[in-house]
């Protein structure tokens, strides 16, 4: 979608209210469209609960070892062998998972933690101590989550703030065997130093975004045994019927003079994506 700027928003006088059927709308709010008051929301609250289903089965699996042990099947290996004293098979259940950015994404995750009885590292410097209590989470700062968590899990913006916040720095602190996944943005990441953390084998990383994206042809990030790349597609891609019935219940609420589920402000924008 092409940004709403002052032409646009010139020939569009009676342009009250705008429901946007998808999650960033960054790409197209413009200071012209703020300028006119004009009411904003996201279906991006509903489709982040596809995203967080998608990282919870990601974590299940990852903590099954389901990718590398398949592969070892696949081979000819069995239970029996050096690939299973490496990539040993365990549960989500009691671990310490660490979630980076308590978006819309990293509360649906921690809600669906719940199950497990996991203890919840959370680090996110705009949510309080008893915002975090609330939450049932612990506040760390990012580097003590970093070597505490057997997880790691990215929700966090993509801006100049958190671009590269997982850097060479950081990923030498996570633990032996650790779990990192990014479903949010690749930027998150410093690659080179993902690349070279990787390659030592310490731990094994599902990513479904990089930076660039898609990744490129000849990037280590292709064939490397610990880490699996999927295609941007953590949201919802065939069924996104959540995201429009919540665009039209917006639109909905507006008219009738109702509150919206998920307004849009400008005093949001350092804290979406």
């Amino acid at each position: 979608m092409a940004q709403l700027d002052a032409d646009v928003m010139a020939a569009a006088p009676r342009l009250r209210a705008m429901a946007h059927m998808g999650s960033s709308v960054k790409r197209f709010v413009s200071d012209a469209f703020w300028a006119r008051g004009i009411h904003l929301t996201s279906a991006g609250i509903t489709l982040a609960r596809d995203v967080a289903e998608t990282t919870l089965g990601l974590m299940i699996v990852g903590q099954k070892r389901i990718w590398p042990l398949g592969q070892h099947v696949r081979d000819g290996g069995w239970r029996d062998s050096p690939a299973w004293d490496k990539w040993f098979s365990r549960e989500l259940f009691r671990r310490e998972v660490g979630i980076i950015g308590a978006s819309n994404v990293g509360r649906h995750v921690i809600e669906l933690l719940k199950p497990f009885d996991a203890t919840i590292l959370l680090y996110d410097p705009f949510v309080s101590e008893e915002e975090a209590a609330a939450l049932g989470v612990v506040k760390l700062e990012l580097h003590e989550l970093l070597r505490r968590a057997d997880v790691v899990s990215l929700h966090a913006p993509a801006n100049e703030h958190t671009c590269h916040m997982l850097d060479a720095e950081g990923l030498a602190l996570m633990k032996d065997d650790a779990l990192l996944i990014n479903t949010a943005r690749g930027s998150l990441i410093e690659e080179a130093a993902l690349v070279e953390a990787l390659g030592n084998g310490r731990f094994f990383a599902f990513l479904d975004v990089t930076d660039p994206e898609p990744p490129a042809a000849d990037s280590p990030l292709r064939t490397l045994p610990n880490v699996v790349v999927t295609p941007h597609i953590a949201g919802c891609i065939e069924n996104c019927n959540r995201m429009g019935e919540l665009a039209v219940e917006e639109l909905r609420r507006f008219f009738a003079g109702e509150t919206a589920v998920y307004q849009i402000t400008p005093e949001l924008f350092d804290r979406i994506s």
